[in-house]
């Protein structure tokens, strides 16, 4: 349904609190990483709140980080699609021109026999990677085609292409496990085999450029072009912003005209600009990334660590007192598989006019009862305008 002639701004407060790869499964061993957590804090919220749990793109579907943040903000990611190359862009201030090719890269680490040992290359220091890209941005060179990139933090890093005749629509290179060689660049469409033909020669150089080095490889995907979607602004009457560290997220909070505030430090860092952000904006977006590398990391120990530390810096938030505050997740990252899940993930509602259900524990088998009940992840923003009197009444 198209909300703007519903739409009724006003200056209450929305704060959306992400805690990246939230969900996981219980089995035989232990409870979820949420539920096995230490959270005094999000259990309050619960007691106060409604909690729920949200399904992101659809039964069975393990979504990728950006259809999950696009579900997140209201836009189905059914309908509004970005590759991971156009989110890192943006997250980067890199601007996409008419034909650019983008797409995320990997530092990688491959084997004698060229298998991937290490997808991340070790989660390598941004202090190592950096020189690294900068020493194949200086020494990577294809015929006819500009090849830009640019680190973004650890083992991540944007890779355009840029030149006459090229076409995003590629199959990834990084199959997503290991033990087995990347894949070959690969056209989708007819259109696309100059770009398949580009990225080939990049990843031969690429190869023998980082030939000594732990991180001798890099993967790509999400492949994308220039991007345009309609701003937060334009859908909901929101004055957004958004307080997050990692660049692709920034981007996709840039691409959807939120203001993107300098890159905090940590928690505390996100706290102390939330408040001192508050008197100018009316949504914002606070982001935490650290339980979702420790689910990719197969590591329960860490996942629980993370979601801990969000519960420590919420008293820091409430004391702000916003209108409604909403803690979730934009997918599960089980530490069983080490990877992106299409499992449910647990959403906790607090404010004024939400309402209160029975749950009084924030964690997956708790939320299953509660009053928001099963529902797709887009219907999160429409409840959140609601409950902040930010809808209209529809019809007579």
């Amino acid at each position: 349904m198209d909300l703007a002639p519903l739409i009724a701004p006003n200056d209450r407060k929305i704060v959306v609190v992400l805690i990246d790869g939230l969900g996981g499964f219980r089995d035989g061993d232990a409870g979820t990483e949420l539920e096995d957590a230490a959270t005094p804090n999000l259990d309050a919220l619960a007691a106060e709140g409604s909690t729920g749990l949200v399904e992101i793109v659809g039964p069975g579907i393990t979504p990728g980080s950006g259809p999950g943040h696009l579900a997140l903000f209201g836009y189905d990611p059914l309908e509004f699609q970005l590759g991971r190359g156009a989110l890192s862009a943006a997250g980067l201030d890199v601007e996409l021109r008419p034909g650019d090719v983008a797409a995320r890269g990997n530092l990688c680490t491959l084997d004698a026999d060229g298998r991937i040992s290490d997808r991340r290359a070790g989660r390598i220091a941004s202090e190592v990677a950096g020189p690294l890209v900068e020493r194949l941005q200086a020494e990577v060179a294809v015929d006819g085609v500009e090849v830009v990139l640019r680190h973004e933090r650890e083992h991540r890093l944007l890779v355009v292409l840029r030149g006459a005749g090229l076409d995003h629509r590629l199959a990834d290179t990084d199959p997503q496990v290991t033990g087995v060689a990347p894949r070959a660049p690969e056209a989708l469409e007819p259109a696309a085999r100059h770009a398949a033909a580009a990225v080939a020669e990049l990843d031969r150089q690429v190869r023998r450029i980082l030939s000594d080095e732990p991180a001798n490889a890099v993967l790509l995907r999400g492949f994308d072009t220039q991007t345009a979607l309609p701003s937060m602004t334009e859908r909901y009457g929101v004055d957004a912003a958004a307080i997050a560290i990692y660049p692709v997220y920034r981007g996709i909070a840039r691409l959807l005209g939120m203001a993107v505030t300098p890159r905090p430090d940590g928690l505390a860092g996100q706290a102390r600009q939330l408040a001192e952000l508050w008197d100018r904006h009316d949504y914002f977006f606070v982001h935490h990334k650290a339980a979702d590398a420790a689910g990719e990391d197969g590591d329960r120990a860490a996942k629980i660590a993370a979601i801990e530390d969000v519960d420590a810096a919420l008293p820091a938030i409430r004391e702000l007192e916003p209108d409604v505050l909403m803690v979730t997740g934009d997918h599960a990252t089980p530490p069983q598989l080490s990877a992106h899940a299409w499992h449910p993930v647990p959403v906790v509602v607090a404010g004024p006019h939400v309402g209160r259900d029975d749950t009084d524990r924030f964690g997956e088998r708790a939320c299953c009862r509660g009053m928001l009940g099963p529902r797709p992840m887009t219907h999160m923003m429409p409840l959140l305008l609601a409950a902040s009197g930010k809808l209209a009444k529809f019809g007579a």
